[in-house]
């Protein structure tokens, strides 16, 4: 006689088609719109960053596509942004960097999610000048300025181990002394051609308002959602 054994149920999961949120806060109208992108921008970040439920504001998604045209998309921090576009910094020998440099188009995106808000831009995209990297790169904290000298991005490690015996190795070449921006690590600016405001409503009917660059001059356009 096989004994059989009782199998505990298993854990429910969670059910990705069962939440309905109502999107309520809020309403975005032509007339409430600012004159530019980068105005508007400016004003929702600002308003994000006072958002205590919004942990990161200037954290952004950003794609690119590979040689293959296949999309890649990772959050970056977006470092600056004026009426050139916006900034964010990487090694330039990693993935979104060669990645970049074949096809130096991007999209990014703002999740504000709690103040049900998004940001999508898009456009061309560039290095910024080595002055301004190296100005960002003196900002930052040491240990930051140590693992970007250490970390190899996007290259497959052998395992925790190595990346922390290159930290280790890294520490000990700089010591106390200065530590320069890599020649590998800097800026890149998406100029933005395209800017997309996106205020949650109710069930569904979203209000999306876009500038676009169009012969020289900006277009405003509402977007069905």
């Amino acid at each position: 006689m096989i004994a059989v054994t009782s199998r505990p149920d298993p854990v429910p999961h969670a059910d990705p088609a069962a939440p309905r949120s109502s999107y309520e806060s809020g309403e975005l109208t032509e007339a409430a719109l600012a004159g530019s992108w980068l105005e508007q921008l400016r004003h929702w970040y600002d308003e994000a960053a006072a958002d205590e439920r919004i942990g990161e504001p200037n954290a952004m998604q950003v794609a690119t596509v590979d040689a293959d045209g296949r999309p890649d998309v990772r959050t970056v921090l977006a470092r600056g942004f004026d009426e050139r576009g916006v900034v964010f910094y990487t090694n330039y020998t990693s993935a979104k960097g060669h990645q970049l440099a074949a096809a130096p188009e991007a999209a990014a995106l703002f999740a504000w999610l709690p103040a049900e808000r998004q940001v999508r831009l898009r456009g061309p995209v560039s290095k910024v000048s080595r002055a301004e990297t190296e100005a960002y790169f003196a900002s930052r904290p040491r240990g930051s300025q140590l693992a970007t000298w250490a970390s190899p991005q996007s290259q497959v490690l052998a395992g925790r181990d190595a990346l922390d015996a290159l930290l280790a190795e890294t520490t000990d070449r700089f010591g106390d002394g200065a530590i320069p921006a890599p020649p590998h690590w800097g800026g890149y600016r998406i100029e933005v051609a395209e800017a997309e405001f996106w205020q949650g409503r109710p069930f569904r009917l979203h209000d999306r308002l876009r500038f676009r660059a169009a012969g020289g001059r900006w277009v405003v356009e509402r977007l069905a959602p």
